[in-house]
């Protein structure tokens, strides 16, 4: 997910791996901005941010809105336009592929509840669908000396993860959130769900995959000084 706001200096490793404490007391204060108003511990603010027909519990767990708090892109919620949009997959591929929203759709879905966490201090646990990334990027198959995988967006926003790590994480590119289709402030037409990693790392509409042979591609905010590998599987068991 896009981060905006005051420019942050690298993380320290305490910091890093107080932020998953961090982010659940947050959620538990909802917004930040009021007290809680239900038995459930649901202010109205949040109440208000659930989207007509998006579901709130799946198999016994509360789910968030999809919709965060606040709007934290670097320029502002973008509106794609699916008759003309394409996802292109470039770069270190013997053949690159151009796929349009429908032909996503149109891969084995794939459902996954997972919790995004924001550095801004608050989290969302959603249930996403979506195509697998490893799908998508099969059929243009990858050169033996692809290890970086870059997320682009529609507003000139990019990111980056190991090819690797995405593999071995099955992790999706989402079009649904909550029973919904994803709304545009969530990155529609599709989001990465970046499981276990914060969410600037969560690109939102993405419009090319590009396979890369640099492992110290730094996208828009870790060229601005953010770890360019915040992982919160491994913070979490680091002594």
């Amino acid at each position: 997910m896009n981060t905006n706001g005051t420019l942050m200096r690298r993380l320290p490793l305490f910091l890093l791996l107080l932020i998953p404490l961090f982010a659940v007391t947050a959620c538990n204060m909802n917004d930040g901005t009021e007290p809680d108003t239900s038995p459930d511990g649901i202010s109205s603010a949040t109440e208000k941010r659930y989207q007509e027909l998006e579901i709130r519990e799946y198999e016994g767990v509360r789910l968030d809105p999809s919709i965060g708090p606040r709007d934290n892109s670097i320029s502002g919620i973008q509106q794609v336009n699916v008759e003309n949009y394409q996802l292109q997959i470039t770069g270190l591929v013997e053949k690159p592929i151009v796929y349009t929203y429908e032909d996503v759709l149109a891969l084995p879905a794939a459902e996954r509840l997972i919790t995004l966490y924001c550095v801004e201090g608050w989290d969302a646990t959603v249930l996403w669908e979506g195509a697998r990334i490893s799908e998508l990027l099969e059929p243009a198959e990858i050169l033996p000396e692809a290890v970086t995988v870059i997320f682009h967006c529609v507003d000139d926003y990019s990111t980056s993860m190991p090819l690797g790590t995405i593999l071995e994480r099955d992790m999706l590119l989402a079009y649904n959130a909550n029973g919904i289709k994803l709304p545009a402030a969530l990155g529609y037409p599709f989001i990465v769900v970046a499981e276990d990693k914060l969410g600037y790392k969560w690109a939102r509409w993405v419009d090319e995959i590009e396979l890369s042979d640099d492992p110290d591609y730094l996208g828009y905010w870790e060229r601005r000084g953010y770890d360019n590998d915040p992982d919160l599987r491994e913070a979490e068991t680091t002594p």
